[in-house]
């Protein structure tokens, strides 16, 4: 009996030892989303989620943490408990933030795992607006004073700012030609256009879909390189003439220091979740380009992409480092 005890004690032991690799995660897991409901980031990181709980076999809830163009929320992530229960959505705002003087927040100060997603940048616009065509955009900012039309999309300097920057200077005139409205996100910002409070949203049309549908806005222009299928009647950047190419990527990061095995658990659940079909399918009918990254893909591109962008917000006046 005591031999007996002895073996069960010690079978309890071994279990408690184990238990955190093997039983974790035990209860939901949090994501972070630093930009608005209903906005571009909102829409890619819950269509995750419902894969990654498939994988996890454990909730995971969207929390979206808006405010200071996006550093409030990148700040919660980067600073959670390091315990694997907190995840987030980054976007490439985080390439910028030092850039515009906001604070030392970068994609070094986080653990990214890989990009989950691509979207266009657009030119939107209200359903009645003047502008019919790309063209009729620009001219418009050609005849009118500087800073005459109002666009948004984001928070000043983030990444729909620097993609309506980049535009601008393609058609030869300068990136701060149209003045720039700070919002937290794609949704807000398109409630400011259909309200009249805007000309333009630079941000995806993908953001817009449901206003799209609904005939409240109309866009007018992608800055990509050939027509999307999602979008068959929008003109491409490179169609109306604009050397402009712009996307958008949101990737999967939580903060330094999570355990290396319940990294792994993380890590390969997420990998798996993007390559559900039903994910895939999910993004894909709504024109989102789905993505998972080796880690040292996902580096070099945002090395790439970040020098791309610090090199519009210079022109911006923007850029404090």
């Amino acid at each position: 009996m005591k031999i007996l005890t002895k073996a069960a004690l010690g079978a309890a032991a071994m279990l408690l030892a184990i238990s955190p690799s093997w039983a974790f995660p035990d209860r939901p897991v949090q994501l972070i989303v630093p930009w608005a409901a209903g906005g571009g980031m909102d829409a890619v990181m819950r269509i995750f989620a419902a894969g990654y709980e498939a994988e996890l076999k454990q909730p995971v809830n969207i929390v979206n943490r808006t405010g200071g163009g996006g550093i409030t929320g990148h700040t919660a992530i980067a600073t959670a408990t390091a315990d694997g229960y907190t995840l987030g959505g980054i976007s490439p705002e985080i390439s910028f933030f030092k850039t515009l003087g906001m604070g030392d927040l970068t994609v070094d100060s986080i653990d990214a795992f890989s990009r989950v997603s691509l979207i266009p940048a657009g030119v939107t616009v209200k359903a009645d607006s003047p502008y019919k065509t790309a063209a009729d955009y620009i001219k418009a900012v050609k005849d009118n004073p500087k800073g005459t039309l109002m666009a948004s999309g984001t928070g000043v300097g983030g990444s729909w700012h620097i993609a309506s920057g980049g535009l601008l200077k393609a058609a030869g005139l300068t990136p701060d030609a149209v003045k720039w409205v700070p919002s937290n996100g794609g949704a807000p910002a398109l409630n400011d256009l259909v309200a009249g409070g805007l000309q333009v949203f630079t941000g995806s049309p993908i953001e817009a879909r449901a206003m799209l549908e609904a005939g409240r806005v109309r866009t007018i222009l992608l800055m990509t390189e050939e027509r999307h299928p999602n979008f068959p009647d929008v003109p491409s950047a490179k169609e109306a003439g604009l050397d402009w190419t712009y996307q958008n990527w949101f990737a999967l990061a939580g903060p330094k220091g999570i355990p290396a095995d319940r990294r792994k658990i993380l890590f390969e659940a997420a990998e798996r979740t993007m390559q559900r079909p039903e994910v895939r399918k999910a993004m894909a009918d709504r024109g989102i380009t789905p993505v998972w990254d080796k880690p040292e893909e996902f580096a070099a591109y945002v090395k790439t992409f970040t020098e791309r962008g610090n090199s519009v917000l210079k022109e911006l006046g923007l850029a404090k480092n």
